[in-house]
């Protein structure tokens, strides 16, 4: 089954919105459509935590089998995951966040999704990124 990199988004973003409840039921939904997936959650002030994040990112990406301990592998979920940072930091600059990376690869596609919720006393806004890689299937 080959899936489009539209496929693959659309998998991070639902990830990413989901609840708990839903996130396990939509992994195994998606591992059907031979795509795997994981999601992990994130918050804090967002300059000082986009280490973190990419951190988390690769760390969930590697443990569900995702990517691979390779280079290649690895650099790309660390760039979609910078490219979906780099999205929403003018909107988060200096305030506290809280919400979700989704993550998707089927194939060659990797996608991961930032979907957060920024907090500034009782008013919240919201704001999603996307990014995308594309690198070589190693077997």
């Amino acid at each position: 089954m080959s899936n489009s990199s539209t496929d693959v988004a659309k998998a991070a973003i639902k990830l990413a919105v989901s609840t708990r409840e839903e996130e396990n039921i939509l992994i195994d939904e998606l591992r059907k459509k031979d795509i795997k997936s994981a999601a992990v959650n994130i918050g804090g002030d967002l300059i000082n935590s986009i280490p973190k994040i990419i951190e988390r990112a690769l760390v969930a990406s590697k443990k569900t089998g995702i990517i691979k301990d390779v280079h290649v592998h690895e650099g790309a979920v660390a760039g979609a995951a910078k490219d979906a940072i780099s999205q929403v930091d003018s909107k988060a600059l200096g305030l506290n966040f809280g919400g979700k990376l989704g993550i998707a690869r089927s194939g060659e596609h990797v996608v991961v999704c930032l979907f957060i919720s920024i907090g500034l006393l009782h008013l919240n806004d919201l704001a999603i990124a996307v990014g995308h890689r594309s690198i070589p299937v190693v077997d």
